[in-house]
């Protein structure tokens, strides 16, 4: 079981570890295991490894006790060297009445990232509020757009 890498025994609280009979209306992946998974709604549709995968992640919105309500933002991913937390920029324009011009200002914002998304610096991402998961993070990611890669002469 490669989801138990952690002290504490990893299990999703809505499903029973110790099933005898079998319901044919349980929700089983391809591997036959029962595993839950939700859809979050907002045309944000579940990832499959959400659905296939075997992480375990009690803050993932697709397959933990976490719902996204409040703001969808988007962002490009600056830092993932936190454990399954992103940092995203957000840049923005404000204005300064006095010169009639714009000047550049941005925001970072920490976001969960689900084990179910591959995340890498550049890519943009989707995220959606919810309540707060830790001292600084009240974000979800829910979507990526990937990144074109650069390298090509």
């Amino acid at each position: 079981m490669e989801e138990q890498t952690e002290k504490a025994y990893q299990k999703q609280p809505t499903i029973f570890a110790g099933r005898q009979r079998v319901i044919s209306k349980a929700k089983k992946n391809k591997k036959g295991t029962r595993r839950y998974f939700k859809n979050v709604g907002l045309g944000f549709k579940t990832p499959k490894e959400a659905i296939e995968g075997s992480y375990i992640d009690k803050k993932c919105p697709f397959t933990g006790n976490v719902s996204i309500r409040g703001r969808i933002l988007q962002g490009v991913v600056v830092s993932t060297k936190m454990k399954r937390t992103v940092v995203i920029r957000r840049d923005y324009l404000h204005y300064i009445p006095k010169y009639h011009r714009f000047e550049k200002r941005h925001k970072n914002i920490s976001a969960h990232c689900s084990p179910c998304f591959r995340v890498h610096e550049g890519d943009v991402v989707t995220v959606g509020q919810c309540r707060p998961l830790s001292k600084t993070v009240r974000f979800n990611v829910l979507r990526i757009e990937r990144q074109k890669d650069q390298t090509g002469g």
